[in-house]
């Protein structure tokens, strides 16, 4: 059995918010953050804050902005490192690549590229910071297939323990789960993470943003490409504080933020159901399962390795 491709994770815009772009100003010149070689310019990460906030639905708030913040600088942070590595790697990403890339991007919104590109431009969003982050996708994925897919091996005996659990669970709830995923991995974000689940929280609950665009952006977990999406989960494979935080919730809640030792979990229930023990997943579903699982850890681990032995300054408080 093969593991299926390594999925892209693209932006996906929505047009609904505009805003207005402001002037470069000298605050924007200054440098947010320094990554071995490369600098990331306030105007940088400016710019991803206002395509985030535009394409999640999320108020523009300078609160909410401030927030986001150190998030979304982390995240620009890791997309730098991604394109070093495959640089280092000697795997390149071409224009030629971005431009389809973008072109995809405009198809998943139904709309030609010249037409997408318009449309941006008309919201005041910055078409580079779109750019940048398909180029820095496109990279890691490169990396991810030449370095870590082929390290990723599921035996027999791993795909018949998830069965026989699933059978030994016939009965038990079972879950059409979405999630978005804040890693917490040192005490120095934690606070910072922890407020920002709860203000993300807050905001799909009353409406003003999408959990799925949410995950999109944010989310580090292997749904995120497809809004967070995890599909039915059964209540026994879920770890203790997930399902813990999951039980009780209705169709379409949101729970509140869930701690476990990685970082913050919210969870969206979008259908529930009984296991049945004559409707198993086939073995070459659990077999994609555990492979993207395996994969999407090793994945964290080995950007957390990259980070750790980079040279990052950090110029914005968190």
């Amino acid at each position: 059995m093969v593991l299926n491709q390594a999925r892209v994770v693209f932006l996906f815009f929505v047009a609904a918010f505009f805003v207005v772009a402001p002037r470069v100003s000298f605050a924007d010149q200054q440098i947010a953050a320094v990554v071995n070689e490369d600098a990331i310019s306030q105007k940088d990460l400016n710019d991803r804050i206002r395509l985030i906030m535009a394409s999640s639905g999320m108020p523009n708030k300078p609160e909410l902005r401030k927030k986001l913040a150190p998030q979304i600088l982390n995240s620009l942070i890791e997309e730098r490192l991604m394109v070093q590595e495959a640089s280092r790697m000697e795997l390149g990403v071409t224009a030629d690549d971005v431009a389809r890339g973008f072109e995809t991007l405009a198809q998943q919104n139904n709309m030609k590229a010249d037409a997408f590109k318009g449309m941006m431009r008309k919201a005041g969003l910055n078409l580079g910071t779109v750019e940048d982050q398909i180029k820095s996708h496109l990279s890691w994925g490169l990396v991810v297939q030449k370095k870590l897919r082929p390290r990723v091996t599921i035996t027999e005996r791993d795909v018949d323990d998830v069965l026989e659990r699933l059978k030994k669970g016939a009965g038990q709830p079972e879950y059409l789960l979405a999630e978005i995923f804040l890693p917490a991995d040192n005490a120095q974000v934690e606070g910072k993470v922890k407020q920002l689940a709860a203000s993300m929280v807050t905001e799909i609950r009353a409406g003003r943003a999408s959990f799925f665009k949410l995950a999109q952006q944010f989310s580090k977990s292997a749904g995120s490409s497809n809004g967070g999406d995890l599909g039915w989960v059964a209540e026994n494979q879920l770890q203790q504080e997930l399902r813990e935080g999951v039980k009780g919730l209705a169709i379409k809640e949101v729970s509140a933020p869930i701690r476990t030792p990685h970082g913050y979990h919210i969870l969206l229930v979008r259908e529930k159901r009984q296991l049945s023990g004559d409707k198993l997943p086939s073995r070459d579903d659990v077999y994609q399962m555990l492979g993207q699982e395996r994969l999407d850890r090793l994945q964290r681990g080995y950007l957390l390795d990259l980070k750790a032995s980079a040279f990052i300054d950090n110029r914005v408080e968190s």
